[in-house]
């Protein structure tokens, strides 16, 4: 058991620097993008002006919407194709998912690496191929958490709020690059990283995938064939085997309305009955909801301080019942910090944007924690990757409303976002519903099972006495 240990312990650890160090680097690209525009991407599309005094000035305005276009489109698919990566993920398991993943990351920072001036169209398939190939890395990592059932939700906490740190990866590189090692030798570095991530998908992660709870002598790696390794669909059917057979009490448990039975009982929810499930549409709400405000607080960021500035003279019970109980503190936690992030950032008072920047970091790794963590508790864990990827598909869809959230900020309100931003907040609102619901259902389930305890203690008394 001591390797075995030593072996979890080393996969959480590298699990961590994976996604600290590249899977969310794409979320750098604003760094990315002083470099590019250094190397001249996109410069033909900057044009002389001509000004006052017979002087001409530079408009790049088209070379800005191609780098905001290509983020644009690789943010988009970073969330729109997780029911793709989700469903591949459960089907094919871990290594499968791994591969592609790795193919795509590596593909991506070569096209950037061996990208020009000339070619500068190679970074739309670059950074969608960047974006997709580390959400398939965070994917994989996520179940880690599953070898440390105590800290799980903590874990898959941990790995999303890496994910998101590591878009300073570019930031590194930006720095780099103003001291002389170039773009190319920096991406050949990733690149050359992808060994790393080989290596890992080989010896310290599972080829199919890590079921919780654990069984005895579960063990994965490169002596996989030593001991048991099984996947979460055999790994169900066997614990359904075990309930059969222990009969009785735990087969007389009721089933929960919204289709996320405990996961020992006598039948697996299917995937569709999890989709339309309180638990599932609750949850959308609430992700859509926040990663819309989210969304639209980064793009009208600039306009905002732009504008502040110039009007400041002065500045430049059963396990998962407890963990659907634990997990909907959290959530409400989460869209407590929303509300104030939004208050915070509709408020017209520069000072106050320092606490915003604070609040939007903090609550945007609680947002995607706590979207995973959810799901894992939520729901049997043999369609883990399908709900996540639908979620968070369902919301990059919900999350282009920014746009014509854009347009009325530019158009009609004349670049002010106060009452979108107050429209936002109240929005945000709804958001606690999903905690309030998960809070309603477990009173009401553990209200339920008192009532059958106190049922059996009464129908054994009255056994007991027309026996005597």
């Amino acid at each position: 058991m001591q390797g075995s240990e030593l072996r979890y312990r080393l996969t959480l650890a590298s699990g961590m620097l994976e996604c600290l160090c590249f899977a969310g680097v794409v979320f750098g690209y604003a760094s990315l993008v002083f470099v590019l525009k250094e190397e001249g991407y996109f410069s033909q599309l900057c044009v002389s002006v001509p000004g006052s005094n017979n002087s001409t000035s530079t408009d790049c305005s088209g070379q800005d919407e191609q780098f905001s276009l290509v983020f644009t489109i690789a943010s988009f698919l970073n969330n729109f194709l997780n029911i793709v990566n989700g469903y591949l993920f459960d089907r094919f398991g871990t290594m499968v998912t791994r591969l592609l993943g790795i193919s795509l990351y590596t593909t991506g920072t070569l096209l950037v690496a061996f990208s020009s001036a000339a070619f500068s169209e190679l970074l739309f398939p670059a950074l969608a191929c960047i974006a997709v190939g580390g959400i398939l890395l965070l994917l994989t990592n996520m179940q880690v958490g599953n070898l440390f059932a105590a800290h799980r939700s903590t874990i898959i906490t941990l790995y999303n709020g890496a994910f998101d740190s590591s878009a300073a990866v570019f930031l590194v590189i930006k720095v780099l690059h103003e001291h002389g090692v170039s773009l190319r030798s920096s991406l050949l570095v990733l690149s050359l990283c992808s060994i790393i991530h080989l290596l890992r998908t080989f010896l310290l992660m599972p080829r199919t995938h890590i079921p919780y709870p654990l069984p005895q002598c579960y063990t994965y790696g490169l002596n996989c064939g030593e001991a048991n390794t099984y996947n979460v669909e055999q790994f169900e059917r066997m614990r359904e085997g075990a309930s059969q057979e222990s009969g009785g009490k735990n087969n007389m448990q009721p089933a929960v309305e919204d289709g996320t039975e405990p996961q020992d009982s006598e039948k697996v929810a299917s995937f569709r009955s999890c989709v339309l499930s309180w638990f599932f549409l609750w949850h959308m709400l609430w992700l859509s909801i926040m990663q819309l405000r989210h969304y639209l607080f980064i793009g009208t960021l600039n306009p905002m301080l732009n504008r502040l500035a110039n009007h400041d003279a002065n500045l430049g019970e059963t396990a998962q019942q407890a963990d659907l109980n634990s997990s909907s503190l959290s959530l409400l936690l989460t869209s407590l910090q929303c509300l104030l992030f939004s208050l915070c950032a509709s408020v017209p008072l520069l000072p106050l944007q320092y606490l915003t920047f604070i609040l939007q970091v903090l609550n945007r790794s609680f947002l995607y924690g706590g979207n995973a963590a959810f799901i894992s508790i939520a729901f049997p864990a043999c369609h883990f990757g399908k709900l996540y990827g639908l979620v968070m598909s369902l919301s990059a869809i919900i999350s282009l409303l920014q746009y014509p959230c854009f347009a009325l900020v530019k158009g009609p309100l004349g670049g002010d976002p106060f009452y979108v931003d107050v429209g936002l907040t109240v929005l945000s609102l709804l958001a606690f519903i999903h905690p309030v619901y998960i809070f309603v259902h477990c009173r009401r389930v553990a209200r339920h099972q008192e009532d059958d305890a106190h049922s059996d203690i009464t129908n054994g008394s009255k056994m007991a006495e027309a026996k005597l």
